[in-house]
């Protein structure tokens, strides 16, 4: 009597678990293998909003450049770099003996950078028009990287990174500067930003908030991991 109770017992206990693991299964929300993640629409409207007065103050970007080591010299690339806000300051930093490649995949970021460059007097500047998926730097060129507010807006982002890590000099930082969010709200989790830079083949050096100081950006530092 007792080994039919016991067996009876296992039996109900193995059934609640089927039923909770179907249930469970039911409940998940489905997802394709390898679907891509969400991410936001690439902006092209107004490049004049990026320069809004006082973000130098609110991003802290001269902390940031050194941070990355951009000094007098150095070859830098703005990957996404919209209205050249950041080509600029970089191109400055590095001084005539350094080059910012100010990349961006909007032909009119291009011509606007082309056209600020030309009316700020900024000589250091070469513009690319790259890819959604590769953005095109000569191989062996800079020695740092920034992707400002755009990462979120990387439709390959995995594939981005591994094509970026050709032009990657000896000791060159890339620098990842976005905001928490769902991919489609022009943000992205930086454990999500974490993981797809592990797949690319990069490890976190450095990770900071201090960046416009409201607890949604975060500032990544990252290098190949090999």
């Amino acid at each position: 009597m007792i080994l039919r109770r016991c067996a009876l017992i296992v039996a109900l206990l193995v059934l609640c678990g089927t039923v909770s693991r179907s249930f469970a299964q039911e409940q998940a929300p489905a997802s394709a293998p390898g679907e891509p993640r969400k991410t936001s629409e690439p902006y092209t409207g107004d490049l004049s909003i990026f320069d809004s007065p006082g973000r130098d103050r609110r991003l802290q970007i001269n902390r940031v450049m050194d941070i990355l080591g951009i000094t007098a010299g150095k070859t830098v690339a703005d990957i996404g770099a919209g209205s050249g806000w950041f080509t600029v300051r970089a191109a400055r930093r590095v001084g005539p003996g350094g080059a910012v490649y100010a990349e961006d995949i909007n032909p009119e970021a291009i011509h606007h950078i082309e056209t600020r460059a030309r009316k700020e007097q900024v000589h250091n500047v070469k513009t690319i028009l790259g890819k959604a998926d590769d953005p095109l730097l000569p191989t062996g060129s800079v020695d740092a990287v920034l992707l400002l507010k755009t990462y979120h807006e990387v439709a390959e982002p995995v594939t981005l990174l591994r094509n970026l890590r050709a032009s990657l000099r000896s000791g060159a930082k890339v620098g990842i500067i976005d905001r928490n969010g769902n991919g489609e709200d022009h943000g992205v989790g930086r454990d999500i930003v974490l993981r797809e830079a592990g797949q690319a083949g990069y490890r976190l050096l450095e990770q900071y908030d201090f960046v416009k100081g409201d607890q949604m950006d975060y500032f990544l530092v990252l290098v190949p991991a090999q």
